[in-house]
């Protein structure tokens, strides 16, 4: 079958519309086009596919039709629906993204990762408080998902609720203990509240489960050099920035929730002459022509 048939389908259609009438002809007998409904919902399987791995290369533009029509070809399909609202999701279509999640919620009510999901787009929202539901109500069906876990708790975190946002990041570290996103946010905590040794302990732990995690680095990077320790400290932030030169924006770290007191430090932090010339460095080597091979 043709990939594009759903399309093609649409252009015979309006085709027949377009017939004209024979001038001398009995009445007519209705024609009734007979579609294979489990043809249509096996191209709108493959086409669901084909997005979710483009969307596994970000190629967000390109993935959502697809995923659109996949939902008109298998409209009884929780997991296409699904895959629709979180595309959406990360398009910021937040209407779309919901109903479309809610359609998906209609059709199989015992999938945690649709209650997840509807949890996402209410946190990116800002709607803190909705967003705990959801993830309640999904980690009532997946108690022991991680990153339901995480989330949870980091919508606890801004709601200020800080001890619920570490229980929670402590639960997720119990279900996987090298889920260090978990590791990081409690370092984050700790920071903010005056703890600095904690948050060391928590964010070298980070560090050596995930070596090419720029965030924990950064961080670990930023609180020895106030300490006092400075050559290491500037070491791993050069390290941090060359792995992911976004976190050299105050704006993404708040994104990412840094607090007040580590976000003071590290805007002195990236003040210093050798981090603004790892940060310029980088964005040098990123702007270079890309290198054509050679004949």
């Amino acid at each position: 079958m043709p990939k594009h048939f759903y399309l093609i389908f649409l252009v015979v259609i309006c085709s027949l519309w377009s017939v004209p009438k024979a001038a001398n002809a009995q009445a007519l007998i209705p024609h009734t086009l007979q579609l294979d409904a489990a043809k249509l919902e096996k191209q709108g399987l493959t086409l669901a596919q084909e997005a979710a791995q483009l969307a596994q290369f970000q190629q967000v533009d390109l993935a959502l039709p697809r995923a659109r029509l996949a939902a008109q070809l298998a409209p009884n399909n929780d997991k296409v629906w699904l895959l629709l609202g979180g595309l959406q999701l990360q398009n910021k279509e937040f209407d779309g993204a919901i109903a479309s999640l809610k359609k998906a919620q209609s059709l199989n009510p015992k999938n945690a990762d649709i209650l997840f999901a509807i949890g996402s787009a209410n946190f990116q929202q800002q709607k803190y408080q909705q967003a705990v539901v959801s993830y309640q109500e999904g980690l009532k069906l997946k108690p022991n998902d991680p990153e339901g876990l995480f989330d949870l708790g980091n919508a606890y975190f801004l709601m200020g609720r800080l001890p619920d946002a570490v229980s929670q990041y402590n639960r997720a570290i119990t279900q996987d203990k090298k889920f260090w996103p978990a590791i990081n946010n409690i370092g984050l905590i700790n920071y903010e509240q005056g703890d600095i040794s904690g948050a060391i302990k928590q964010w070298q732990s980070a560090v050596s489960i995930e070596k090419q995690a720029a965030e924990p680095l950064l961080a670990l990077a930023v609180a020895l050099y106030t300490k006092g320790d400075r050559q290491q400290g500037l070491s791993l932030g050069e390290a941090a920035l060359r792995i992911d030169p976004r976190y050299g924006s105050l704006n993404f770290l708040k994104e990412n929730l840094w607090g007040d007191r580590l976000l003071a430090d590290t805007k002195k932090f990236l003040e210093l002459p050798r981090i603004q010339a790892a940060l310029q460095q980088r964005e040098n080597s990123s702007s270079l022509p890309e290198k054509r091979p050679t004949q």
